[in-house]
C-alpha cells in the first residue's frame, strides 16, 4: 500500500495516509483550489474489507468491435441451446452492452500476461520464436517460469526490436482470472483425447452469464469462430428450508459430507435430482428425511423384483408375448410410458420430472398394483408353469429397464442390483457395467388404446372396491382382503362391461369372491362408488373355507382327500 519511486517525493509513503501531506504541499504551493470532505460509496475488497486503491496504469484489452467480435458472439449465442430458455436473453443483453474486455490485473499472483516490450522504444515484441520459447518453459515448469527468469532468457539469439534494440522487459501484470477459466475449452477439452470440443454442456449458476459462460464464449469465438459449448445449463442456489441464503454466521449451512454421513450418498444424489434446480434449491433435515423415505421405497421395489427372479433365467425360462396375461401387458405398457417420459426428461435436463416419474411408477404401478396382484401367481402357481414364468419374464424386463433408467442418478444402488440381476442371469461373472449399457429398447411393446381404456375402467373399479375393503377392515368385518366377498351392484352398462371379466376383477382386487348383480339384495348394504355412476359396492366375509396354502376362501377347499386343507388349485 505504499507509493513506488514513480511518486517522486512521496515514494514509500502509505496510501491513503499520505493524502493530507499532498494537499498540504499543494496549498503551500498555491495549486490547491479547494478542499472539502464528502461521504460517498467507495469500493472495498470483498475479502479483506479494505478500500481498493486506484492507479492510473496502462491496461491490456480485447476490443469488442474489432474483427466483429461482438457481432460474432451474439450470433453464436443464438446457436446454443440454453436451459432454462431465459439464459439466452440474459447473456445476449450482457454481450450486446458490454465494454471492451480489460484483460490485465495489477496483482502479485496469477497467470502472467506474457508480453515482452522494447526498453528503448516501448514497442511490443511480436516474434514466433519467442512464443515457442515461452511455451516450452511454461510446459516444463509452469507459469511461475515467467517470474523466475529474466526477459533475455525468453529471447532467442539474434532477435531484435524494429528499432534495432535487443534489450527487452517483461510485462508485470497478470491475466484476469476469467481469461484463465474462459480458455478451458482449449486448455482442457482440446488437449485430452477422451474429451471433445465444443463441449456438450457448460453447467453453472446464473451469475456466470457475466463470468465463465461469457469469457468462454469470447475466447472461443475470437479464436475458433464458434461457441465453446453446444448447450448451457443454469441452476439456482442452495438455500435452507425457509428459503434463506446459507451462511456460516447464521448457522444454517447444510454440508454435503454431513448429509452423506447421516443418509448416504444415494440420498444426497436423489435429493439433488428431486429439486427443480432452475429455482433456488431448498434443503433441510425434514426435506432430506422425506427423500430418504422415497429412496427406501425405490430400493425396496428393486429388492422385491430381484427376489422373485432367483430361479429365472431369461434365456431358458422366458416366454413369448402370447403367454402374457392382460395385467402383464398393462404393466409393460406402463413401463414403456415411463421409459419414454424419463428419456425425454433426461434429454431436457428435467431431473425432478425423472424423480417423480420413477417414484410414482415404483410406489403405485409396481408396488401397489402389479406386484401386489402378482404375488399369488409367483408364490402359489407351479414353479415352472407358464403363468409364473410369464410373470417373471415381465418382472425381468421391467427390472432390467428400470435399473438403466435410474443409473445416472442412483449409481451405487443400480450397480449393485445390476450385478445381482445378471449374475443370476448367466450364472457367470458380470461382463458389462450398467454405466456402459444403453437405455432398453421399447419399440416392441405395442400400445392399444382400446386395451388401455378398458384397463383404466378396471382400475377405477378396483379403487372403489379397495376403499370399501379398507372400511370393512377398519370395522373388523374382515381381516385380510382374501377374507372378503365383494358384491357389485351395477347398471346395465357396467354389467355389459364386466361380462366375462368378473374373475379378472376378483384377481385384481385380491379378494376370494366377487359377484356382480343388477338389482340390490334386501339384506345387503351397498355404498355408491365415488366418481363411478352406476356402481355400488358391498363387502362381507366370504362364506367358504380358507386354503392353508394360498389363503383364498373357496368352495373347493377339502375336496381333495389327500390334501383336505387345500383348494383345488393348490392341491
Amino acid at each position: 500500500g505504499c507509493y513506488t519511486s514513480e511518486a517522486g517525493r512521496y515514494a514509500g509513503e502509505q496510501v491513503p495516509q499520505v493524502n493530507k501531506r499532498i494537499t498540504a504541499d499543494m496549498a503551500a504551493e498555491g495549486s490547491l483550489v479547494k478542499e472539502m470532505a464528502i461521504r460517498h460509496s467507495y469500493p472495498h475488497c470483498w475479502r479483506c474489507k479494505e478500500p481498493v486503491m486506484y492507479r492510473a496504469t496502462a491496461q491490456w484489452f480485447i476490443a469488442m468491435e474489432k474483427r466483429d467480435l461482438r457481432a460474432k458472439a451474439l450470433a453464436a449465442i443464438n446457436e446454443v441451446s440454453w436451459t432454462p430458455a431465459w439464459g439466452q436473453q440474459r447473456i445476449y443483453g450482457m454481450v450486446e452492452a458490454r465494454p471492451d474486455w480489460c484483460l490485465s490485473r495489477q496483482r502479485t499472483w496469477g497467470v502472467p500476461v506474457t508480453v515482452l516490450s522494447c526498453v528503448d522504444c516501448g514497442e511490443i515484441l511480436k516474434n514466433e520464436a519467442v512464443c515457442v520459447r515461452i511455451d516450452e518453459r511454461f510446459t516444463k515448469e509452469g507459469a511461475d517460469a515467467w517470474f523466475k527468469y529474466e526477459a533475455a532468457d525468453f529471447v532467442p539469439e539474434g532477435v531484435r526490436c524494429s528499432c534495432g534494440s535487443h534489450t527487452f522487459k517483461k510485462e508485470s501484470d497478470i491475466l484476469d482470472v476469467w481469461f484463465d477459466s474462459g480458455t478451458s475449452h482449449a486448455a482442457v477439452l482440446e488437449e485430452r483425447a477422451e474429451l471433445r470440443s465444443p463441449a456438450d454442456l457448460y453447467l453453472e449458476g446464473s451469475d456466470q452469464h457475466r463470468g465463465w459462460f461469457q469469457s468462454s464464449l469470447l475466447t472461443s469465438v475470437g479464436t475458433r469462430d464458434r461457441a465453446p459449448y453446444k448447450g448451457v445449463l443454469t441452476h439456482g442456489y442452495v438455500v435452507d428450508g425457509q428459503g434463506k441464503k446459507m451462511s456460516k454466521s447464521v448457522g444454517n449451512v447444510v454440508a454435503p459430507q454431513e448429509v452423506i454421513d447421516q443418509y448416504g450418498a444415494e440420498v444426497l444424489r436423489l435429493w439433488v435430482a428431486s429439486e427443480n434446480y432452475q429455482d433456488d434449491v431448498k434443503v433441510s433435515d425434514e426435506i432430506l428425511k422425506h427423500v430418504s423415505d422415497a429412496y427406501r421405497k425405490l430400493r425396496n421395489t428393486l429388492r422385491f423384483l430381484l427376489s422373485n427372479l432367483y430361479d429365472f433365467n431369461p434365456q431358458t425360462d422366458g416366454v413369448g408375448p402370447e403367454a402374457l396375461q392382460e395385467i402383464d401387458r398393462w404393466a409393460l405398457i406402463k413401463y414403456a410410458e415411463l421409459s419414454e417420459r424419463v428419456t425425454r426428461a433426461y434429454e431436457r435436463y428435467e431431473f425432478h420430472a425423472i424423480y417423480h416419474a420413477l417414484h410414482n411408477f415404483c410406489g403405485t404401478t409396481i408396488s401397489s398394483i402389479y406386484m401386489d396382484v402378482l404375488k399369488d401367481r409367483l408364490y402359489c402357481e407351479t414353479p415352472a408353469g407358464v403363468e409364473r414364468r410369464a410373470a417373471q419374464t415381465v418382472i425381468y424386463r421391467i427390472l432390467d429397464g428400470l435399473l438403466r433408467l435410474m443409473a445416472p442418478i442412483l449409481c451405487f444402488t443400480t450397480a449393485e442390483a445390476w450385478e445381482h440381476l445378471h449374475t443370476m442371469d448367466d450364472k457367470a461373472p458380470l461382463s458389462q457395467s450398467i454405466f456402459f449399457a444403453d437405455f432398453a429398447p421399447i419399440a416392441d411393446i405395442k400400445r392399444d388404446q382400446e386395451f388401455e381404456e378398458r384397463w383404466s375402467k378396471l382400475l377405477s373399479l378396483r379403487s372403489a372396491i379397495t376403499r370399501e375393503l379398507e372400511v370393512a377392515r377398519r370395522d373388523k368385518v374382515i381381516g385380510l382382503g382374501l377374507d372378503a366377498e365383494v358384491v357389485l351392484q351395477v347398471s346395465a352398462e357396467w354389467a355389459e362391461f364386466l361380462s366375462g371379466r368378473t374373475e379378472q376383477l376378483r384377481e385384481l382386487c385380491i379378494v376370494s369372491s366377487l359377484r356382480v348383480i343388477t338389482e340390490a339384495e334386501a339384506d345387503t348394504i351397498f355404498t355408491a362408488a365415488e366418481n363411478l355412476p352406476g356402481v355400488a359396492v358391498a363387502v362381507a366375509p366370504a362364506p367358504d373355507a380358507k386354503c392353508e396354502r394360498c389363503w383364498t376362501i373357496a368352495t373347493t377347499v377339502g375336496e381333495d382327500g389327500e390334501h383336505p386343507a387345500l383348494c383345488a388349485r393348490c392341491a
